[in-house]
């Protein structure tokens, strides 16, 4: 049997324990204010990967299952998700103007059932989200601004496809259709889709990945001179288009702040803005330029604060000479430094096993080991999700012992609503669990362990589960010591602490 004494914690930063070995009551102190947390154990980190749907690459693995097998898929992968400590998923809802939920403005997604336009018989968004959120990851919705079709004959498109109703909005290069970014009328209509997503669904977050204007292909040049002619005011090209982008992105960041302001939005570039030789301010790298090729100007997203993270996509190893990480992760850290914007680094996990340096299962490690030195490097996310699945040369084993062996809260963005939940009450032990009562609001709660009393009790070094609100809350417990107890609502905001201490005969 159990020898247990229940803690009445104050809203205070100390709690207050009656202690089983005295009677007495005894100080445990629970604030982590003032701690130093040594480097690599900061319990705030966005640990995340990418769902794609484009192609059937992750999910649902095939066009046409059923609503059954499409659900069972789609929840392996979470639970891979949580078995690796993660806590944010992006899913990729529109792949090219069509949609992984029911939608009034744009078809449903041929990666569904095979047709595009072909209804799968349910609105699988809903399902993603509670699934999501039923296991305490963040659900980001990924969205591809530009891509209008992956065929450019607009004959074979749905009836009512945007593209088959306005033409006049597209530009067909190199097999593919595309919207025009340097009309009004296309950043209305992918402002006013991603606005009903937000408006109708639970999302924690709008994702945009790194295609804007077309990545250079064949050498054809993008056929836009007609909207560059009326709407191009003197500016040269690339100016216009890099413009036609960053009205786009503000223009997505007011309508989600104005819909629902605890939604984040965030974008992930390609992994070099410019290059030294290029721009002065750019990075030592020899690689293709977003800035100049694909009019992505990721320095004037955040200046401007149209975002609230970013995802360079770093897909190379350390010492690549064209664009080595250890140069791009610093380069990043600084761009945003200060600034407000979040940094997570996309990770090239398809690429481990691939050859060279990707043939060293350390390499992906030591990314994440690296990152470490950049305190304005809040995270990672992977791509893609059947690589987190399939493990390639064991490395998810190896981050999760080496840098996941323990859960994290998500980071707080600065622009993001503040505020304190209140703290968890009726905290006991009951059959072998640590039990409380749920509170209003709260999206998880966060439970720590220490030895004995300890005024950084909530700092990462002992936090020991994050459990979602669903349900009654609950934490099994294998060890006695102090437990301390906070509650998070849907941004990680915390709670202060409810303590007890449990002792095992």
């Amino acid at each position: 049997m159990l020898a247990v004494a229940t803690v009445v914690a104050s809203a205070a930063s100390v709690a207050w324990a009656l202690t089983p070995e005295t009677g007495a009551a005894g100080n445990v102190p629970t604030a982590a204010a003032g701690c130093a947390v040594p480097e690599g154990t900061s319990k705030r980190q966005l640990r995340g990967m990418w769902i794609a749907t484009v192609h059937n690459l992750d999910w649902p693995s095939k066009a046409g299952l059923s609503p059954a097998r499409q659900r069972s898929e789609y929840v392996k992968l979470l639970d891979t998700a949580v078995r690796r400590n993660f806590n944010a998923i992006f899913l990729q809802v529109r792949p090219a103007s069509d949609a992984v939920y029911r939608s009034d403005l744009e078809p449903w997604s041929q990666f569904l059932t095979g047709t595009p336009g072909g209804d799968p018989g349910w609105d699988p968004l809903p399902f993603l989200i509670e699934e999501a959120h039923r296991r305490g990851l963040e659900f980001h919705a990924w969205f591809n601004p530009y891509r209008a079709a992956y065929d450019d004959k607009v004959g074979k498109l749905p009836a009512g496809h945007p593209a088959r109703v306005h033409p006049e909005w597209t530009v067909k290069h190199e097999g593919r259709l595309y919207y025009n970014p340097g009309l009004p009328q296309v950043r209305d209509h992918v402002t006013r889709v991603i606005t009903d997503v937000v408006r109708r669904y639970d999302v924690d977050g709008i994702h945009f990945d790194d295609y804007f204007y077309p990545y250079p292909g064949g050498g054809s040049e993008f056929a836009d001179s007609a909207a560059f002619r009326r709407y191009g005011d003197g500016r040269k090209l690339g100016a216009w288009r890099r413009d036609n982008v960053n009205k786009l992105v503000a223009q997505v960041s007011k309508a989600v702040r104005g819909t629902k302001p605890y939604v984040k939005f965030g974008i992930s570039p390609f992994g070099i803005w410019r290059n030294k030789s290029e721009d002065p301010a750019g990075s030592n790298t020899r690689g293709m330029s977003a800035y100049d090729q694909i009019y992505a100007d990721a320095k004037a997203w955040i200046k401007a604060r149209t975002v609230d993270y970013l995802i360079p996509q770093i897909y190379w190893p350390r010492g690549l000479a064209i664009a080595d990480y250890k140069a791009l992760v610093p380069w990043w850290a600084k761009a945003v430094r200060g600034s407000g914007v979040d940094l997570y680094i996309g990770q090239a996990l398809y690429q481990v096993g691939s050859g060279g340096a990707w043939s060293k299962p350390g390499e992906m490690p030591a990314h994440l080991t690296l990152n470490q030195k950049y305190p304005e490097v809040k995270g990672d996310v992977f791509f893609s999700a059947k690589e987190v699945k399939r493990n390639p040369l064991d490395v998810m084993d190896r981050l999760s012992a080496e840098h996941y062996a323990r859960p994290a809260l998500l980071p707080l963005i600065r622009s993001m609503p503040k505020g304190t939940p209140s703290t968890p009450s009726g905290l006991r032990a009951s059959g072998g669990k640590l039990v409380w009562a749920a509170q209003p609001g709260a999206r998880a709660y966060a439970v720590y362990r220490t030895a004995q009393p300890d005024q950084c009790a909530t700092d990462g070094r002992n936090l020991v589960a994050v459990v979602p609100a669903s349900g009654s809350p609950a934490y099994q417990f294998k060890t006695g010591g102090v437990f301390h107890v906070t509650a998070l609502d849907r941004l990680h905001n915390e709670s202060a602490a409810t303590s007890t201490r449990i002792t095992l005969p």
